[in-house]
């Protein structure tokens, strides 16, 4: 019985990667967003260094910044709108199909979403890092590409635990739009995704390094143009805290809003 539980959420896993296999256009399509992100970053950033008249800004070179970027828009394009998901599942009434499923609803979102953004992370990844490395060279440190998996991993479930606590809203309003936007903006700042944490002000930087959104983008991106291994152990200590805080409110706020649950549409 209890090898038969990861079993199941590992089949589920393997069924929506097989599912995005069967679809390699819209996998494609998908990866030219970062082709088209990354063409304007790396004008953006030329000429922010070329009118800085300096080779390195807050500790970055220009390859550094271009590299760190590729890595933040992949992590960020290739997650799964998951409160989205949610919200949409109560609003047509599937949550009650899904809440009388003989598995864990949390880990069978947690498998779907793992399973959907495989291939768009390999694909995001390649598409970007080809462009990045045309214009600038290869990456700093070749590590990188190892020494980041886990740190992603840890990543995308600080974003899951997030995500799924907006989706669960849905239990109650039925509506997540605004808190979406809300959360999205709150990583493009202060998760590092448009520019790196080491460019803002000390005491703004502070603050954002205080929260999960920068553990989420920044710790894993800035790992990979400077991939130590002591701080991979830092950075995946702090992301297993802020998992386990996440995590077990998750786990209550799921409970509170199986209570209050409105099925609707079904």
């Amino acid at each position: 019985m209890t090898l038969r539980r990861p079993l199941k959420y590992w089949a589920i896993l393997k069924t929506q990667l097989l599912n995005s296999l069967a679809y390699p256009a819209d996998l494609a399509s998908r990866s030219l967003t970062i082709a088209l992100f990354m063409w304007m970053f790396v004008q953006l950033w030329r000429a922010t260094y070329r009118s800085a008249g300096q080779e390195t800004i807050a500790g970055l070179t220009l390859r550094d910044t271009l590299w760190y970027l590729m890595m933040a828009e992949t992590i960020v394009l290739s997650k799964p709108r998951l409160s989205r998901t949610i919200a949409e599942a109560v609003k047509n009434g599937e949550i009650a199909y899904l809440l009388n499923r003989p598995y864990s609803f949390l880990l069978y979102q947690a498998s779907v979403g793992v399973g959907d953004s495989l291939l768009r992370l390999a694909l995001n990844a390649l598409t970007g890092g080809a462009l990045v490395w045309a214009t600038v060279g290869p990456p700093p440190d070749p590590r990188g590409w190892l020494l980041v998996l886990p740190a992603v991993a840890l990543a995308w479930t600080i974003d899951f635990c997030i995500a799924a606590m907006i989706g669960l809203i849905a239990f109650v309003t039925e509506e997540t739009v605004a808190f979406e936007w809300i959360y999205g903006k709150l990583m493009l700042i202060l998760g590092g995704v448009l520019i790196p944490l080491d460019f803002f002000p000390a005491w703004l930087r502070s603050i954002a390094l205080a929260m999960p959104f920068a553990c989420a983008i920044y710790g894993p991106a800035r790992l990979f143009v400077e991939p130590d291994p002591a701080r991979l152990l830092s950075l995946l200590m702090i992301q297993g805290i802020w998992v386990m805080a996440l995590g077990l409110l998750l786990t209550a706020l799921y409970r509170r809003g199986v209570a209050w649950l409105t099925i609707n549409g079904g």
